[in-house]
């Protein structure tokens, strides 16, 4: 799990009185204070050394595509990383980190039968129901796209795919169970390495429609 003092990855929160990290590590010009000596402004010890892990592990987080989506809309996230283990999956994640599999949402690449190609998100101890799901789009059949063209419609590697940043547009199809939840962990756009973020942010950003096609 990350440590106590998680990093966001979103900005800080304007106009709520609540000021950003580095605003504690601006001095006190209001008068001098000699050598050694603690103003009472000051904030305390153990915050400062909050604040400079903070910023040491913001500094940690690999600039993907998802991540920059992230941020371009203010989307507060916590960076989670985890030895990634081919063919692992969300249970190796889950289990490394020490979450429910449930709340580790799947990113898959799926293609109707005319090769059309869309995103799936589903939860990490479920299936995709593929005849339910073609159902639902009136397609005749839909199915997950070989790891070769997932990878170039996503622009990631699979493994290390997110729903955020993708090279393709691509429309998003959201498990409706998802949205009982209140954060999920996602890939943030590179193997091994999984973003927390709350559902109502990701249904912002991305605007997916929901559907009902989870089997175990």
């Amino acid at each position: 799990m990350a440590p106590a003092c998680r990093s966001t990855g979103g900005a800080p929160q304007q106009g709520t009185g609540e000021t950003g990290a580095n605003d504690a590590l601006v001095p006190n010009r209001a008068r001098p204070v000699r050598a050694g000596a603690v103003s009472e402004r000051d904030p305390p010890r153990s915050t400062i050394r909050c604040i400079r892990d903070t910023l040491h592990a913001m500094s940690d987080v690999p600039v993907t595509a998802a991540v920059r989506v992230l941020r371009a809309h203010s989307v507060a996230f916590e960076p989670f990383f985890y030895a990634y283990e081919d063919r692992g999956g969300t249970r190796r994640s889950a289990a490394v980190l020490g979450v429910d599999e449930h709340e580790v949402i799947k990113t898959l690449v799926f293609q109707d039968d005319t090769g059309k190609p869309f995103v799936v998100l589903m939860h990490g101890d479920k299936e995709v129901s593929a005849k339910s799901l073609a159902r639902l789009l009136g397609v005749k059949r839909v199915q997950p796209c070989p790891p070769a063209v997932a990878d170039r419609h996503s622009g990631y590697q699979v493994g290390g795919t997110s729903p955020f940043g993708t090279k393709r547009t691509m429309p998003v199809y959201l498990e409706r169970t998802i949205t009982d939840l209140e954060r999920i962990f996602v890939n943030g756009g590179k193997r091994g390495f999984l973003v927390r973020i709350a559902v109502a942010d990701l249904v912002r950003v991305l605007s997916p429609t929901v559907v009902d096609v989870a089997t175990t």
